[in-house]
C-alpha cells in the first residue's frame, strides 16, 4: 500500500509540536518506518526516532530529517493552516507553526524510505533513517547522540540530510565546503537597580542600558568585521518591566550570532561580550551582566568528494539547470554533529518550495524579498508539489549514491 505523502504532510502541519514535545510526531513517523520493515526505536534522545534497514553487505548511510515545530502563529490563510498552541520552555503559552518545513522534511523522509524499500533488490548496505527532535533549539542532534546512538546502531559511513527553503520548487541547493554557518544563542542578563518610575535618579535603569547595548551591538558587525568576512550579530528578543511607573531591577537580550568557521567566532564574541560590559559599566551598573551561552553549532561543512558525487547524481537525475551552488547560508543547523562525532562525511543541501511561476514573477519585479516569506515567517508555506516528490527523490538519490 502506498502512504499518502500529501495526507501526511497536511496533518504534520495541522499538527505542530515544540522542540522535545514530538510525541505525537515521532509516534506517526516510527508506525510509517514499523510499516515500512525497519526496525524501529523511539525516545532516542527523549523523542528521538530511529529505524535501521539491513539489506546486505555494504555502507551504512544515516539519512536525517528533524521535526520540530516553532513558537509562531501561522498567519499563511492555509485551508490546513496550524491553529495548535502549546508552552515554551519558559512556561508562555504560544502559537505552534511549521514555520521551517519541518514537516515537508518528515514527509520527504518517509517517501524516500518507501522507494528506497521498494527498490531494495537495486542496493546493497544499511540505512539508517534519523527522525531528530528539536533541531530549533539546536540540541537534538547532541541529545541522541549523548544518548548512544553511535553505540546502538550502525554506525555511518556518511552523513546526508536536506532543507526545505524559499527556492523554486524543483531546485536544489548544495556546495562542498562550508554550506551553513556556525552559531552561538546567548542569554543576557543586565542588572541595574529598580525603583520608582518618578525618580529615575535613585535607579540604574537597565531598560535604558539595554537599549543602549541593543544599538552598540549594531556596530560589531558594520564596524569591526572586515566587510570580506560573513557574521550576523542578531537581538532576538528584549524582557524588561512590568508597569509604566516601575523602573525594573533587570533586563534581558537573546543573541544570535552567526560566523563561517571558528576563528571569525572567537573574534565575534570577544566583541560582542565586551560592548555588553561596556555599556553596564556605562550606566553605573553595580554588578557585571550575566552572559549564559544557550548553544554552541559547529559550521555546516560539506565533505567536499562526497558532495561531489552527490551533486553529479543530482544533476543526473534533475538537470544541470536545476542543480546550483546557493552560497553560504547563515542559518546554522545541528546535523553535523553527527558526522563529526563519527568522524565521517557530511553532505546537507536544499531544495526548493516556492511555486516556479510565482517565484519568476517576484523576481521578474525585484520583490523577492517582501513578497517570498523565509523560513521561521508566520506566512511560510510550502508549495505541496512537486515539493514532496522532489524531496523524496533528492534524499533517494543521494542515499542510492552511497548505497552499493
Amino acid at each position: 500500500m502506498t502512504i499518502d505523502l500529501e495526507a501526511l504532510f497536511i496533518d504534520l502541519h495541522r499538527n505542530p509540536e515544540l522542540s522535545f514535545q514530538e510525541t505525537r510526531t515521532a509516534a506517526i513517523a516510527a508506525g510509517h518506518l514499523r510499516d515500512l520493515g525497519l526496525e524501529v526505536t523511539e525516545a532516542v534522545g527523549r523523542t528521538g526516532v530511529i529505524g535501521v534497514l539491513a539489506n546486505g553487505e555494504g555502507p551504512v548511510v544515516w539519512a536525517r530529517a528533524d521535526m520540530d515545530a516553532l513558537p509562531v502563529t501561522e498567519q499563511t490563510g492555509l485551508a490546513y493552516a496550524s491553529t495548535a498552541t502549546g508552552i515554551d520552555p519558559e512556561g508562555h503559552e504560544v502559537g505552534i507553526m511549521h514555520a521551517c518545513g519541518h514537516d515537508m522534511h518528515v514527509t520527504a523522509m518517509i517517501g524516500a524510505v518507501e522507494e528506497l524499500v521498494r527498490t531494495r533488490n537495486e542496493w546493497s548496505g544499511t540505512l539508517v533513517v534519523v527522525i531528530q527532535p528539536a533541531e530549533e533549539y539546536g540540541a537534538g542532534a547532541r541529545a541522541m547522540l549523548d544518548d548512544g546512538a553511535l553505540d546502538r546502531f550502525p554506525r555511518p559511513d556518511v552523513v546526508i540530510g536536506q532543507h526545505v527553503t524559499p527556492f523554486p520548487a524543483g531546485m536544489i541547493g548544495v556546495r562542498p565546503g562550508p554550506q551553513m554557518s556556525a552559531s552561538d544563542g546567548l542569554h543576557v542578563v543586565l542588572h541595574g537597580r529598580g525603583g520608582h518610575g518618578s525618580r529615575p535618579h535613585s535607579t540604574i535603569d537597565p531598560v535604558v542600558m539595554a537599549a543602549a547595548t541593543v544599538m552598540r551591538l549594531q556596530t560589531v558587525v558594520s564596524r569591526e568585521v572586515d566587510p570580506h568576512d560573513l557574521a550576523v550579530v542578531t537581538v532576538g528578543a528584549i524582557h524588561a518591566g512590568t508597569k509604566n511607573n516601575i523602573i525594573p531591577a533587570e533586563a534581558t537580550l537573546d543573541l544570535s550570532l552567526r560566523y563561517p568557521d571558528e576563528a571569525l567566532r572567537e573574534k565575534v564574541l570577544e566583541k560582542v561580550e565586551r560592548v555588553i560590559k561596556a555599556e553596564a559599566m556605562a550606566s553605573g551598573a553595580l554588578e557585571d551582566p550575566t552572559i549564559e551561552t544557550l548553544h554552541t553549532l559547529p559550521a555546516t561543512i560539506n565533505d567536499a568528494a562526497a558532495t561531489e558525487r552527490a551533486t553529479a547524481a543530482f544533476r543526473a537525475a534533475f538537470g544541470d539547470a536545476n542543480v546550483i551552488d546557493p552560497g553560504l547560508f547563515t542559518g546554522s543547523e545541528d546535523v553535523s554533529w553527527f558526522a563529526r562525532d563519527a568522524g565521517v562525511p557530511l553532505v546537507f543541501w536544499f531544495w526548493g518550495g516556492v511555486d516556479p511561476v510565482r517565484y519568476a514573477t517576484a523576481v521578474a519585479n525585484d520583490t523577492v524579498d517582501s513578497e517570498i516569506a523565509t523560513n521561521h515567517s508566520p506566512f511560510f508555506a510550502v508549495e505541496i508539489h512537486p515539493t514532496i516528490e522532489v524531496g523524496v527523490q533528492a534524499l533517494t538519490v543521494a542515499a542510492r549514491e552511497f548505497l552499493d
